[in-house]
């Protein structure tokens, strides 16, 4: 499950899932994708939302590729919120730590 900000449209994990994929992209190869119909401004625009978060990295010249922190975002692993912590927590509680940090009785 995806954690995604309210800054966040439907658009950026198109972009986001297609830079799994590929080393780098641009705007321009990005709209000319079929899953994207979107045109070249919109996707820059949406590009230069991603890179403000830290979900892609400007390399300039029009040029981007997927960061550490959009993968992790991919994977469910980051919410995506403006206050929120990155880390999600695990649904499941897997009860005391056994690295012996609880409090003894």
């Amino acid at each position: 499950m995806r954690y995604s900000g309210e800054w966040m449209v439907l658009l950026d994990d198109r972009i986001l899932e297609h830079l799994e994929g590929v080393e780098t992209t641009t705007a321009k190869e990005l709209s000319e994708q079929d899953f994207i119909v979107r045109s070249r401004q919109q996707v820059s625009n949406r590009l230069n939302k991603l890179a403000e978060h830290g979900l892609v990295k400007d390399l300039g010249n029009g040029v981007y590729r997927i960061t550490e922190r959009g993968e992790r975002y991919l994977a469910g692993e980051i919410d995506t919120s403006e206050n929120a912590p990155d880390e999600v927590e695990s649904a499941v509680d897997d009860g005391p730590s056994a690295s012996g940090n609880h409090e003894q009785a």
